[in-house]
């Protein structure tokens, strides 16, 4: 039998984006063919989408690293780099994805549902796409953004109408093996049922699936034997059926007693299971005692308000009135059950004063710069390159980064970070009254990097004189 697996922890990675390229077209007699470099392919996503085909994560137990591939980089002659491929996972109807802490990030039913778990890098421009009116021949590109990558949590809940719940041997296996198609193993030992079992069951026009949930036993909900890692698979179940057994041989257990151990881990475990509507089925009445069992406890659940049916699977015995008693139930449930309407697309634009970035002076005396479009930008720069540093300088200053250091009190040579704590890109700010491409000199130069860094230089003397004083500490000795 094939293993089930319904839990699993998956690392995904998108692809790259590629780097643009900076190159300049060649072409005989016309030396200045101006800048051709091309643009950077977009790094592939990674996709769950749901597939009816699948029933088990177990491909993700065993491989759970999945990646896509990255952009390609663009290359001379205006040629873009080829995209990279999306990375589509296929997941069981209702799969539900959490990150590491247990929020629910999307819960996907239905065929063709999908969640872009983790989303591609973009491609960085060419130094083509990069001329303007007043940088005409850019020496430089801008470089592909790095994938997302990151942790999600599979777990599938059985999308079933009708879920068949009780103790181990009650006859579940076999009540589906009647009802339907299905085919689950069956012998005369607890917990021989080891997976969710699935059957489709037509009763006259109303067709509804039904689930056999490996048998629970006292403890279930605090994950006593198999419980918690299958109460989950009632959760999306319409209508609960307890199946009992009236022919057990055990001398500790009767119907009533199995029921109300079975509600109590029902209402323990919760996920609104309390409110869902009950039919109790007294299985094995083909077993003289079974039957004799069957008609002594059956007044004292109905009179709890339980619809009780007695049923053989064995003998086939009342599974024509359970079918239809089930499709009653189940209509009744989705005529209850809101019309889904069509996904609204929610536009919410941002505020007409809305920078897009915020800046913040931390406990070390540096200010912070955070935002989209500034940790966007630097992750694009190549720092190697002199024109394309400036060229982010020009950026940030045209967003308004510099008026708004200014405003919070920062001055020259204070330490400037962008981008988060732990991978933040840190300089000494220099203001300039005005920025652009009048102020660089021949192509690859930026004057501005050549400027004193007075903010470093008083770190430097800090250091020095930390090191003096503890250099005249190791030199002194005691009397």
């Amino acid at each position: 039998m094939t293993t089930f697996v319904d839990r699993v922890e998956l690392h995904v990675a998108a692809g790259s984006g590629g780097h643009g390229c900076a190159s300049v077209h060649r072409e005989k007699f016309k030396p200045l063919g101006g800048p051709d470099g091309g643009n950077g392919g977009r790094g592939g996503d990674v996709i769950l989408v749901v597939d009816q085909s699948v029933t088990t994560l177990l491909d993700y137990h065993h491989s759970p690293h999945r990646k896509a591939t990255n952009g390609m980089p663009g290359a001379g002659d205006n040629r873009s780099g080829k995209d990279g491929q999306d990375l589509v996972l296929p997941v069981p109807d209702g799969t539900v994805i959490l990150d590491k802490d247990g929020n629910v990030l999307a819960d996907l039913v239905g065929q063709g549902t999908t969640y872009v778990a983790s989303q591609g890098g973009r491609g960085g421009l060419g130094n083509a796409a990069l001329a303007s009116a007043r940088r005409k021949a850019p020496g430089f590109a801008l470089l592909g953004e790095p994938g997302d990558s990151g942790d999600v949590v599979l777990e599938l809940k059985t999308v079933a109408d009708v879920a068949l719940v009780g103790y181990p041997s009650a006859g579940k296996s076999s009540l589906i093996s009647v009802l339907s198609a299905a085919k689950p193993k069956i012998a005369d030992y607890p917990f021989t049922t080891l997976v969710p079992n699935l059957g489709v069951v037509t009763a006259g026009a109303t067709v509804y699936t039904i689930a056999d949930v490996p048998g629970l036993i006292p403890g279930a909900s605090q994950g006593k034997g198999l419980g918690l890692e299958f109460l989950r698979h009632v959760e999306r179940c319409s209508v609960l059926v307890h199946v009992l057994d009236t022919a057990t041989l055990e001398s500790d257990r009767d119907p009533v007693s199995d029921l109300d151990i079975i509600e109590e881990e029902l209402r323990q475990y919760g996920a609104g299971l309390e409110n869902r509507p009950r039919i109790v089925v007294l299985n094995k009445i083909d077993v003289p005692d079974g039957q004799d069992l069957a008609e002594m406890v059956r007044p004292d659940l109905e009179a709890r308000g339980y619809r009780v049916f007695e049923v053989s699977a064995v003998a086939h015995k009342g599974l024509k009135e359970l079918s239809y008693a089930l499709a009653e139930v189940v209509g009744a449930a989705r005529a209850a059950k809101p019309k889904e309407e069509a996904t609204r697309i929610v536009i919410r634009p941002k505020a007409v004063d809305d920078t897009g970035f915020t800046v913040t002076l931390g406990d070390d005396g540096i200010y912070r710069v955070r935002g989209e479009k500034p940790e966007r930008w630097v992750r694009q720069t190549d720092f190697n390159n002199d024109e394309a540093v400036g060229y982010l300088a020009d950026r940030l200053n045209r967003l308004g980064v510099e008026e708004a250091l200014m405003k919070a009190g920062a001055r020259t040579g204070d330490g400037v970070a962008i981008g988060p704590e732990e991978n933040a890109v840190v300089f000494d700010w220099e203001p300039s009254v005005m920025a652009g491409a009048e102020m660089l000199g021949r192509r690859g130069e930026d004057h501005r990097l050549e400027a004193p860094r007075p903010a470093a230089q008083r770190r430097r003397d800090r250091d020095a004189e930390r090191d003096d004083a503890d250099a005249e500490y190791d030199d002194f000795e005691p009397f």
